[in-house]
């Protein structure tokens, strides 16, 4: 047991180590640094392939070392970086997405967003909510609309995080409105989310990683 927890003390300090390294980075040059930082997410959904435990554990040391996003606005990339429901499931989601990813990231305004989808969501989303519409946009479209606030964090009451509420009457019933995202941002232009379910007795079931980056 004590060669265990020694284990899991080397791991989090490592964590701890990379983030400060990339944190110090940035307070010269910001953009290298959310490189690093989005780097490092692409890195876990990797490692998700083959470690599932240990990946969520180093996702999850890494989401509580974040900051709370001050200022978040405009479009931003997105990952799904994993999901953690179960080894099937997962298994299957990453098959999935590794072939088309319908989702692409969040447009944040003052209060809020919503998310950046690819036109070729318009036809699935369509087929589960027949009686919702996307927005045309840009580069793609529109969908889900989101309230933004700081919050703590459902899980991590001790932490401060932005939370992402879809609980918003125009989204569909169906999945949607029942789920929360909560962000934290690793260094300025880069950050890290986490993708709760709500389930009966207001408790909250954590499902996935995602993460985002803001245009340089």
């Amino acid at each position: 047991m004590e060669d265990l927890r020694t284990a899991g003390n080397s791991a989090a300090a490592a964590v701890e180590r990379r983030l400060l390294e990339i944190r110090e980075l940035a307070a010269v040059n910001r953009e290298p640094a959310a490189t690093k930082a989005w780097d490092w997410c692409r890195e876990l959904s990797a490692k998700a392939a083959t470690n599932r435990a240990a990946t969520d554990w180093e996702l999850n040391e890494l989401f509580r070392r974040g900051d709370t996003p001050d200022g978040l606005r405009g479009s931003t990339e997105g990952i799904l970086v994993t999901t953690t429901t179960n080894p099937l499931l997962d298994n299957a989601v990453r098959l999935l997405t590794g072939m088309w990813m319908p989702w692409q990231g969040k447009r944040f305004g003052a209060t809020g967003g919503i998310n950046r989808m690819p036109r070729t969501a318009k036809l699935p989303a369509k087929l589960l909510w027949p009686l919702y519409s996307m927005t045309d946009g840009a580069d793609g479209v529109l969908a889900f609309d989101f309230s933004a606030y700081p919050d703590r964090g459902k899980n991590d009451p001790d932490l401060n995080v932005l939370a992402i509420d879809y609980t918003n009457p125009g989204n569909p019933r169906l999945v949607i409105r029942d789920i929360r995202d909560e962000l934290v941002q690793l260094v300025p232009g880069a950050y890290l989310g986490k993708i709760l379910y709500r389930l009966p007795g207001d408790r909250f079931m954590k499902i996935g990683y995602f993460a985002l980056r803001s245009p340089s």
